[in-house]
């Protein structure tokens, strides 16, 4: 199944959403869950008006959202303390807010090992059952 990625990105007063592989799809919103609806919004908008869509657009698709470091701690600053993320990466509190605020930048390894617990724990958490 094709893929269309989508980048969502934490501004000062919104999150910014837009098509990585597929030109003139964006989004945004007051939360994720707005900036996701407003992609959904678009990609049916630029199916209806636009006599010139992609073959991805066309076939079924999955949407992928990818974040950049800062945007998702924000988006999930209500679920996850810096304390608990760093029992899941082992990367310090400190790097933590300091990636959250967007002071500093994660270097790509940082960010993987990041993905990767987080990975890690939602399979942990698809295989209970209570």
């Amino acid at each position: 199944m094709k893929q269309i990625k989508i980048i969502i990105e934490r501004s000062k007063n919104l999150f910014a959403a837009y098509a990585e592989n597929v030109e003139g799809i964006y989004g945004a919103g007051d939360t994720v869950a707005e900036a996701k609806q407003s992609i959904n919004d678009a990609i049916e908008l630029y199916k209806k008006y636009n006599e010139n869509v992609p073959s991805i657009l066309l076939d079924n698709y999955e949407i992928i959202y990818k974040f950049d470091t800062q945007s998702l701690l924000s988006y999930y600053k209500g679920v996850f303390t810096n304390a608990a993320l760093e029992r899941i990466t082992g990367i310090n509190q400190k790097q933590f807010q300091h990636y959250a605020t967007g002071l500093k930048k994660p270097r790509s390894k940082q960010s993987k090992k990041i993905e990767a617990a987080l990975h890690t724990l939602g399979q942990e958490l698809l295989a209970v059952e209570l």
